[in-house]
């Protein structure tokens, strides 16, 4: 008999919501919308906080952290001196210790050729222990054994189907940098991870540089990537202090010149920290360096105000659903009055109520995840995350529980308004109403819709322009005829790479090309280095290798002096030296021009040459807005990564990527095992700003959504204040108002719900705003522009919301008021 009574509720609810296909339409999708952007968001949240969950114990992992002191301004790096991996093996309570660096550095995979395909996979040469430390578990081989062989490779499950198709391809042969290499292990996929690989070789592999297999045994102060496993009970504090107390007494790490020291007055040279790996994904204060990269990093304070976000937009859908459920119980006032008149109880009409507001969530929730569904490739090239895994059954089983419980939540209030219904007094013709507490509340949620909609839009204004503007500030130099090449490790400094570089400059269509260490607004290859006047004053700078024609290629001329030429300059003279106004000053010169023709000393180990400067360069931005500038030294030095090449036509839109394509069939003659890594300048320049413009473009998503729940909002509260104030309408009628009139009545009642949540959320935008822009050294004249803009426009979204019923007041008639 329950089952039957159930059915029955759900077939009248059924033919309810389809007796009403407008408001179905409007209930349904505004809570779909709603459950798809929470769904989506939170996707994204549990995505982040399962970095590094995949690996064995996880939270017995530490990474060892580090801080060179001797530069004033030197960030944190995820990598420390490999002697200290004796150290911390010998310390009590580290129960293994992990050593490892990139295959292949700047981020860079290891290229792969199977038959005539040729894949790059992420790959680590990490010494022995790496295995047991991670407690990796082989699906088929031996892993500590494949990693001490040069011959073999190990790789994860995804990065074998990548290569091969299938992951039972133990003993099969993959051609790496024209070395054979066998398979001799299969792992798991390590999932997200801030170490992300998908192949292993030992630092002694045919592949690696004979000197990683030399110079890792920490012996030289030789940097790289560390791991330690604690026994449970331990202080990870402690064992910081056993390294750090190891680095402190270790010779060669403190081979400084006198004015170094002096600088440090007193203090370590290097501080050793220890983190959680399982929260290393939280970590944004590593940097980069020549060794490695931070990888994919997230601001907690970000990720969790995404949590927020997603809850507030639910919440907001599922107040527009109670406001919308509400007025359609005050519209059905008679119908509840039938029905209590004719016998039916509290329990059962707060039964049926509940039978529809389940059902509408339900159909809501399946709109929800076929909406999320489908927006889920969107939504991670969005967040530049492979989020696919965000959808299982477990997940998808949450999204229905999710529903289930809204819908429970939801059905409270307009039950209660259904039993309040005095059926005497409705079928006497004096229709009852919610209490004034209740409207005021519903009114007050409306007014959360709105103000949440208007904040989210001038934030994410704000923040996409700052983003534009960073983009497309001066960077020094004019980018649109430039090319990048970055050239494979290790072949960038072999004879193949100074071919490829003069194969590409005799290209029809190129003016010149140059050499660097990394492109300008690009920090993959950070060196720091001291300069000392004779006497005088020292400074830590920022070295830039660069061939001759550098300068040329970049279309720079000299703030003072001159700068390299290749007509008057080798690339291989270690003399001549080019600072920038900033390394001037930091070298003790008022004038920066006072630093022309000066000689400099500069400490290399126990040898210090003699450097002479030259001139003075203009500004690069090699670093983002959000930092200052730094102390440049430019110097020449012609074996180097990175190619720049300038294009001789920047007249013609096209004549870049002829030339790109030019330059990509050129690639496989020299660089037969690599993919070719080719992009405009522009795009060096503007992926410093990917993850502002990433957020802003998820908070224009955001707005979007909060304007349309604040739209069905305000629609519900407009079709209830024309109810409402029916008989007040048609007695202004009577006594001779016209439709401008009762327009303008609507719409002093809409301005009542948008003066207080302008009043809460512009406000609140400022606040937020200030805050984001805080992080710049250099902003974008802003103004108060993106306040205007997301008032107006969602001023103009609440009218046209509200333009339907208020049209209805404006045609409504007293005869069909009567007879209402």
């Amino acid at each position: 008999m329950n089952n039957q009574k159930i059915t029955g509720d759900l077939r009248l609810a059924w033919r309810a919501l389809l007796a009403e296909p407008t408001y179905a339409a409007i209930a349904i999708l505004g809570l779909g919308i709603g459950l798809a952007a929470c769904l989506l968001l939170l996707g994204y949240v549990r995505h982040a906080w399962q970095y590094n969950a995949a690996i064995a114990d996880v939270d017995a992992l530490y990474v060892v952290k580090l801080r060179n002191h001797i530069d004033p301004g030197s960030p944190w790096f995820d990598q420390a001196p490999l002697l200290l991996r004796g150290v911390a093996a010998a310390t009590p309570g580290v129960t293994a210790a992990a050593a490892f660096v990139p295959a292949r550095p700047n981020g860079a995979g290891l290229a792969m050729r199977v038959d005539s395909r040729i894949h790059e996979l992420p790959a680590l040469a990490v010494m022995p222990g790496f295995a047991q430390a991670l407690r990796l578990r082989a699906l088929a081989g031996d892993v500590p054994g494949t990693l001490v062989r040069p011959d073999q490779l190990v790789l994860t499950a995804d990065g074998a189907r990548r290569l091969f198709g299938s992951e039972h391809v133990l003993g099969r042969t993959v051609q790496v940098q024209g070395k054979l290499l066998r398979v001799g292990a299969i792992v798991p996929a390590n999932g997200p991870t801030t170490m992300p690989f998908q192949a292993l070789v030992g630092v002694a592999s045919v592949v690696m540089d004979p000197v990683f297999a030399r110079e890792m045994d920490g012996a030289s102060g030789w940097w790289g990537k560390m791991l330690l496993r604690l026994a449970p009970g331990t202080d990870p504090q402690g064992v910081a202090a056993a390294l750090q107390a190891a680095a402190d007494r270790a010779p060669v790490l403190h081979d400084y010149p006198p004015e170094v020291k002096a600088r440090l007055a007193g203090r370590r040279p290097l501080e050793i920290h220890l983190a959680p790996l399982r929260t290393a994904y939280f970590d944004r204060d590593i940097a980069a360096n020549h060794i490695a990269q931070p990888g994919e990093r997230a601001d907690p304070a970000t990720v969790a105000a995404l949590a927020g976000i997603a809850l507030l937009i639910l919440a907001l859908a599922a107040f527009n659903y109670v406001n919308l459920a509400t007025v359609r119980v005050l519209r059905r006032q008679r119908e509840v009055a039938l029905r209590k008149a004719l016998g039916a109880r509290g329990p059962r009409i707060a039964l049926q109520f509940l039978a529809e507001s389940m059902l509408v969530a339900l159909l809501a929730t399946a709109c929800g995840l076929l909406l999320a569904w489908l927006a889920l490739p969107l939504f991670g090239t969005l967040m530049n995350r492979d989020l696919g895994a965000v959808v299982t059954l477990s997940n998808v089983a949450g999204a229905v529980l999710l529903g289930c419980v809204l819908g429970l939540l939801t059905a409270g209030y307009p039950a209660w308004i259904a039993l309040r219904v005095a059926p005497r007094q409705v079928l006497a013709g004096r229709a009852g109403s919610e209490s004034a507490a209740g409207a005021r509340w519903r009114r007050a949620l409306t007014v959360v819709q709105v103000a949440s909609a208007m904040a989210f839009g001038a934030v994410a204004l704000a923040i996409a322009w700052q983003a534009a503007y960073a983009m497309q500030a001066p960077a020094g130099f004019d980018p649109a005829p430039l090319l990048v090449v970055d050239m494979p490790e290790p072949d960038w400094n072999g004879p193949q790479a100074r071919s490829f570089a003069a194969a590409v400059g005799a290209l029809p269509g190129v003016a010149g090309v140059a050499l660097s260490q990394d492109a300008v607004g690009r920090q993959n290859s950070a060196w720091m280095g001291e300069l000392k006047r004779p006497g005088g004053t020292s400074a830590s700078v920022d070295f830039r290798p660069v061939s001759a024609a550098f300068f040329d290629v970049y279309a720079l001329r000299p703030v003072h002096g001159r700068l390299f030429d290749p007509r008057r300059d080798r690339d291989s003279d270690a003399v001549p030296l080019v600072l920038n106004a900033v390394a001037a000053r930091a070298l003790g010169y008022a004038d920066p021009a006072a630093a022309v023709g000066q000689t400099l000393l500069f400490p290399d180990g126990d040898k210090v040459h003699q450097k002479r400067v030259i001139g003075i360069a203009p500004e690069l931005r090699f670093r983002s807005l959000r930092e200052a500038a730094r102390p440049v030294a430019y110097s020449l030095w012609a074996a180097q990564p990175t190619l720049t090449v300038r294009v001789r036509d920047r007249t013609d839109p096209q004549a870049v990527a002829r030339v790109e394509r030019d330059v990509r069939a050129l690639w496989p003659s020299y660089f037969p095992a690599a993919l070719p890594r080719v992009q405009p300048a522009g795009a060096v320049l503007a992926a410093g700003y990917a993850d502002d413009l990433r957020i802003g473009r998820l908070l224009g998503a955001a707005t979007l959504v909060a304007l349309g729940i604040a739209a069905f909002g305000t629609y519900a509260l407009a079709a209830h204040t024309v109810q409402r104030r029916t008989a007040e309408i048609v007695l202004r009628k009577l006594h001779g108002a016209r439709r401008p009139d009762i327009g303008l009545l609507v719409a002093r009642d809409l301005g009542s719900l948008l003066l207080p949540a302008t009043l809460v959320a512009l406000p609140l935008a400022a606040f937020a705003i200030e805050r984001y822009l805080s992080g710049f050294v250099e902003r974008a004249p802003i103004g108060g522009w993106p306040l205007a803009a997301a008032l107006g426009g969602t001023l103009v979204v609440a009218m046209l919301a509200a333009a339907r019923h208020a049209w209805v007041a404006m045609g409504l008639t007293p005869a069909a008021a009567l007879r209402g």
